[in-house]
């Protein structure tokens, strides 16, 4: 059996790939969480540019091209022109970019912060605030390399590649494909109903993405996922529990977006479809990346017939949840 790029991807090449661009760690990694690529914290020997540490970010190898890296690189620099919160990548040897022993890399000031608290509406409105200014960016030119969060995308080619490639235990395939239809439909017809208009996006925007200090508010980390989709892409993942729970949480955070930005709210009946999309795509991602050693340990329920009912009843509730009236703000 082959093994996998990240395999070779040792302390040592690490340290070595930081020194090719002028940084030299003093041995101390920690590897940070985060599976699509290979991140780590570096400890340095002297401060670069005020930071004791440094975030490296290995890139997948065969996931994104070089230009659509730099196309994310350069929104994140728009972002911090902008003085928005947002981490990007550091310039080293004229690039954002670099490459070492066939790996890609680029490598970020450490930020601080934890995850922010959801059930408090200043911390809402708070990150409201600074999603509008994000999107006010994201509107003002396209992504001409990043993709599209679109049905195509993250549902009709994530279908087709589990069924073509044997992914889903045939005792569940049946019952799993018809109710993936069945959403797929719904998808569909949502967006046709719903036509919006689509900029750039964060793409992942999930509590582990902002990190949280009360003096400072949030900073919006991993611009990896940034895509061209509807505004209210960047929200949705923000909302949780019961639906009463995710009305109030959603009305703060349009309350703070909309002290920067005017919030279409035809976007609030695709929140049940986003979800589902990232439902469909999400066993997709497991399935394409589970010759990476990372994963099996980290996913063992992955893969059986229980984890495909599962899945099968998930769809199911959001069918269900499709055919709800969408949530108001």
């Amino acid at each position: 059996m082959s093994s996998h790029p990240y395999e070779h991807l040792t302390p040592d090449v690490v340290l070595d790939a930081l020194s090719s661009v002028g940084l030299h760690g003093d041995g101390r990694l920690l590897a940070l969480s985060s599976y699509e690529n290979r991140v780590y914290q570096v400890q340095l020997e002297d401060p670069y540019e005020g930071n004791d540490s440094v975030v490296a970010k290995f890139y997948r190898p065969g996931r994104w091209s070089d230009e659509q890296i730099l196309e994310e690189h350069s929104f994140s620099a728009e972002l911090m022109a902008a003085e928005i919160p947002a981490v990007g990548p550091l310039l080293l040897a004229g690039r954002t970019l670099n490459e070492h022993a066939g790996f890609r890399f680029s490598v970020s000031p450490r930020r601080g912060g934890r995850r922010p608290e959801l059930d408090d509406v200043e911390v809402l409105e708070w990150i409201g605030r600074f999603l509008a200014r994000i999107h006010s960016v994201g509107a003002a030119r396209p992504f001409v390399s990043r993709p599209q969060l679109d049905v195509q995308s993250f549902a009709l080619e994530p279908r087709d590649w589990l069924l073509s490639h044997n992914a889903i235990p045939l005792d569940v395939q049946g019952s799993w494909l018809k109710q993936c239809d069945a959403a797929i439909a719904m998808i569909e017809a949502a967006v046709l109903e719903h036509p919006v208009r689509r900029i750039r996006l964060h793409g992942d925007c999930h509590p582990g993405n902002i990190l949280w200090t009360p003096d400072r508010g949030p900073h919006f980390v991993d611009l990896d996922d940034a895509c061209t989709g509807p505004a209210v892409q960047d929200l949705w993942m923000l909302l949780s529990g019961e639906r009463r729970e995710r009305t109030q949480q959603l009305g703060a955070l349009v309350d703070g977006y909309e002290q920067f930005r005017e919030f279409d709210r035809r976007e609030l009946a695709l929140i049940e479809p986003l979800r589902t999309l990232r439902l469909i795509h999400y066993s997709a991602w497991l399935a394409r990346r589970w010759d990476d050693p990372a994963f099996p340990p980290t996913f063992p329920w992955f893969g059986t017939s229980d984890y495909w009912q599962g899945q099968v009843q998930m769809l199911e509730e959001q069918i269900d949840a499709m055919a709800q009236p969408p949530l108001s703000a």
